[in-house]
């Protein structure tokens, strides 16, 4: 994958290789230097109590209409931010904005997926004290943002009933690397015939049987319902762990 392609380097690691032509000890660095940084980018998330989503999918299976969707139906008190990763334009952020909800656009060039830095660099144009969820909307691809950890807590998978029902089988390690798969577009189920939930379903569980797959459709609402209850609940269990870690911290007699 990455190892055999470049998109390794991207604009947010390259000055660790532009001297350096050892390829294969540069790249095992990149990726070193590259989950070094995942893991600072989750400790400040877990500093503000957040919840931070890698969103991964292919192209065109409605990643940004999904987050309008959502921004939609949750309750306000719920807060979000979105980071959202393209190879050009801000139009996914732009979208995003019109709804009242901060995003920062990242334009990846030729790299094919976010890494930990290119995200770090982002979080200094958010507030992450007045965020509760933050979406990072990963570039579509369907192999390589599986590979790069970025800080994440938990990784949301989408497929378009528009890419066909095979796509699980033919790209398990995103299915393998997800902590909830979502169907998306159901909408057009009855317009094209070759998709077949079932077949996505048995494919998914062929690679991962205890994944969860909610079938839904952000156009018109169906099947939003288990979606946003998951995230509430993941939410309130990121923020149930930051008042115990918070309370540890107040009470812990000093030594």
């Amino acid at each position: 994958m990455c190892d055999n392609c470049g998109c390794n380097v991207t604009d947010g690691n390259r000055h660790l290789v532009e001297a350096d032509h050892r390829t294969i000890e540069v790249l095992e660095d990149l990726l070193h230097e590259n989950d070094r940084q995942a893991d600072h980018n989750r400790a400040h998330f877990d500093a503000m109590g957040l919840l931070a989503i890698n969103v991964m999918s292919g192209p065109g299976s409605g990643k940004t209409s999904l987050l309008e969707a959502t921004i939609k139906a949750l309750p306000d008190r719920v807060r979000l931010a979105v980071i959202e990763g393209d190879l050009e334009t801000e139009n996914d952020a732009e979208r995003i904005r019109r709804h009242g909800v901060p995003a920062v656009q990242i334009t990846t060039g030729m790299a094919c997926h976010l890494d930990a830095h290119m995200v770090h660099d982002a979080l200094h144009e958010l507030d992450l004290a007045k965020v509760d969820i933050l979406f990072i909307e990963n570039v579509g691809n369907l192999v390589c943002p599986a590979s790069f950890d970025i800080g994440q807590h938990c990784n949301v998978l989408l497929l378009s009933v528009t890419e066909g029902d095979d796509k699980p089988a033919k790209y398990p390690v995103m299915v393998r690397a997800a902590d909830q798969m979502l169907i998306t577009k159901t909408d057009l189920l009855p317009y094209i015939e070759e998709f077949s939930v079932r077949r996505a379903r048995d494919a998914v569980r062929e690679i991962r049987s205890d994944l969860p797959v909610t079938e839904l459709s952000a156009k018109t609402g169906q099947g939003m319902g288990p979606w946003l209850a998951w995230l509430q609940a993941m939410v309130a269990e990121r923020q149930a762990k930051f008042r115990r870690h918070a309370q540890g911290y107040s009470y812990a007699p000093h030594r």
